[in-house]
């Protein structure tokens, strides 16, 4: 992983060498954990700012708290580490006009993703310099997945799938929503725990599956994102899981998306849930090299059409170490898809306070086509009880 993120900053340092651009400050989780290859548990909303500081010539300096220093030092292989203190004269700020420099002509940040506390700090310290936007600069190398990511994300895959399975034993009239939450939190932590061992960078991997799960029943499954509740199942509900917010491994996101029913569909309910999976199906058999990624979308629109239904929804999303990368699959978004991306991709209708259908999966473009990182069976899910 180490070697890999030093690979990533060096071919980071010649792009902005190639632009002009001297020094750039990241801010975002992902960034810093694709470029620095660590990343901690306590986030801006602490009022606790961690920062990779990367000159386009010299080595690069992390800027993190003192409490967070030891951990980020063995996970990291940036030497340079400035640490700071929430009291007295040892602060954040200090420590980053250390690295920019007295007179910056320019600084380079995150400018959609930016603290606020961090880019309020830039404005008042540095009045007059331009903050311009080194996002689409990164963006463009996460746009390519390596070998050594694709086979990260595969390992995720798997792990979603133990969490489906485990959702999908949990099934049965009668039961509360909660307990196919803590089903799958317990079976993807067990899964992810099989692929890490105790020494070196990955003793810090944690494998526990954790935030809140997007789970709902009967005719909440038309909210999307509602989480698990103590509602109990009926028959005949259709249950919608949604991992895109759990289904990660060493912080590489997936979407992975299935509807059940629980002992029988509905016949609306199967109507919904066959023209989602055949839309889904349809944008995925679409995928390739060489086409634009609103083509895609064009192809799941046209089913949704032909059986009369309307979405907003883009069809799908690139994934990496963010839970959104670029590019979208959606109308408008004319970048050619090339191999080595990776995306998840939905099939997605609602009619609010009735029923929906959904499903998702995440893959890869490769040089014919794609592969696909997730798998469960892409049908209409009935249980037996």
């Amino acid at each position: 992983m180490l070697d890999e993120a030093k690979t990533r900053t060096l071919a980071l340092q010649a792009r902005m060498q190639d632009m002009g651009i001297r020094r750039a400050v990241f801010t975002d989780e992902s960034s810093i954990a694709y470029l620095a290859g660590f990343w901690g548990y306590l986030g801006i909303e602490f009022g606790r700012p961690t920062m990779l500081v990367v000159d386009a010539e010299t080595a690069p300096i992390v800027i993190t708290p003192l409490m967070e220093s030891e951990m980020v030092g063995a996970m990291t292989w940036v030497e340079d580490l400035r640490t700071w203190e929430d009291m007295g004269q040892r602060t954040w700020g200090r420590a980053l006009a250390g690295a920019l420099g007295d007179k910056p002509d320019e600084i380079w940040v995150e400018r959609s993703s930016i603290p606020a506390i961090v880019r309020n700090h830039l404005d008042e310290t540095y009045p007059g310099v331009p903050i311009k936007d080194v996002s689409p600069v990164l963006g463009a190398l996460r746009m390519i997945k390596s070998p050594f990511e694709i086979q990260v994300m595969k390992e995720a895959g798997q792990i979603a799938g133990a969490m489906m399975a485990a959702a999908h034993g949990s099934l049965r009239e009668g039961a509360p929503e909660y307990e196919s939450a803590l089903a799958v939190i317990d079976a993807g932590s067990r899964k992810a725990a099989s692929f890490l061992t105790d020494k070196g960078w990955e003793r810090f991997v944690s494998p526990m599956i954790h935030n809140l799960q997007i789970l709902q029943s009967g005719k909440d499954t038309s909210m999307v994102h509602r989480r698990a509740s103590v509602r109990q199942y009926q028959r005949a509900d259709p249950v919608y899981f949604c991992f895109c917010n759990m289904a990660q491994f060493k912080q590489y996101k997936l979407g992975f998306d299935r509807m059940f029913h629980i002992g029988e569909v509905m016949d609306e309910a199967a109507r919904v849930q066959e023209a989602a999976i055949e839309a889904q199906q349809a944008a995925i058999a679409a995928i390739r090299p060489g086409i634009e990624a609103q083509e895609v979308a064009a192809a799941a629109n046209e089913v949704y059409a032909s059986r009369g239904y309307e979405t907003g929804y883009r069809t799908g999303r690139s994934i990496g170490v963010a839970y959104l990368e670029a590019p979208e699959l959606k109308t408008g978004d004319t970048t050619i898809l090339q191999p080595g991306m990776t995306f998840a991709v939905d099939g997605g209708i609602s009619i609010d306070g009735v029923t929906a259908g959904r499903i998702g999966d995440s893959i890869v473009v490769t040089e014919t086509g794609f592969d696909y990182i997730t798998d469960y069976p892409r049908k209409l899910l009935i249980t037996e009880n």
